[in-house]
């Protein structure tokens, strides 16, 4: 609690309103609550063990020592590997783009519902509930984080994305013959005549986890990054290069 506001309030809150947007696209949701009550965290890693769950979120807020001491919003992982360090880096940047400090993700291998989940684990820290600015943000844009998370939630699954907070976005047409099934939305970060030029970029995106790749075409090492199908997944991606600093820009 802080100033009056209970974080218990504010997740649930949030949790119904990113599952909601879930539902609409067809994405079957199951809540460890939906209601005012009290669950341990084992109790909840039950839960979600037993619906046999692909994927498990917990939604939270942060606390620090001193009020106003911290802002921003981060998200806790078991281990930074697998489809749950990128689905928690695109919540993250989703929640960036609201105007939240992005204080990365964290492996965090102690906590029970990520410790115990039979599935990729995520946390989302929403921003600190004793800062003033984190909770005005919240108040502020809460159907925009919502919406920012279901979206990051579906883009890093491949699904489409969500237009509005009522209204799905409807599905791509079906590829029309084999060209168009082939085709990948792929993000590229770099084009260069010498091969060593290429290959430093590569390795500096290698080393922060990006799955980058060099392409010759054109009498061109082109350095790129993923191959996705789904236009909101490369888009997910580009948005991430571009606040890591990187120029980009999508190509096929």
């Amino acid at each position: 609690m802080y100033d009056g506001r209970q974080e218990k309030d504010d997740n649930l809150e949030l949790a119904l309103a990113v599952g909601k947007l879930l539902e609409n696209q067809g994405i079957d949701v199951v809540y460890t609550r939906t209601t005012d009550i009290y669950q341990t965290p084992f109790e909840k890693a039950q839960i979600a063990n037993r619906s046999g769950a692909d994927y498990f979120i917990s939604f939270h807020r942060n606390s620090s020592p001193e009020p106003n001491q911290y802002n921003g919003v981060e998200t806790l992982v078991y281990d930074k590997s697998g489809l749950k360090l990128t689905m928690a880096e695109n919540i993250n940047g989703a929640l960036e783009d609201l105007g939240f400090k992005n204080l990365g993700v964290k492996a965090r291998p102690g906590l029970v519902v990520l410790r115990r989940t039979r599935m990729p684990a995520l946390l989302v820290e929403a921003g600190f509930l004793n800062t003033d600015q984190d909770n005005q943000l919240f108040d502020a844009k809460k159907e925009e984080m919502a919406r920012g998370i279901a979206n990051a939630i579906l883009g890093t699954l491949d699904l489409e994305t969500i237009e509005s907070g009522e209204t799905p976005m409807p599905a791509p047409p079906e590829p029309e013959d084999e060209t168009d099934e082939s085709t990948y939305y792929r993000v590229q970060v770099g084009s260069f005549r010498e091969r060593p030029n290429a290959d430093k970029l590569l390795y500096e995106l290698l080393d922060q986890g990006y799955p980058a790749f060099i392409l010759y075409e054109d009498g061109y090492y082109k350095v790129q990054v993923g191959a996705f199908k789904i236009l909101a997944n490369a888009i997910l991606m580009e948005q991430r290069l571009r606040r890591a600093g990187f120029s980009t820009f999508i190509t096929t």
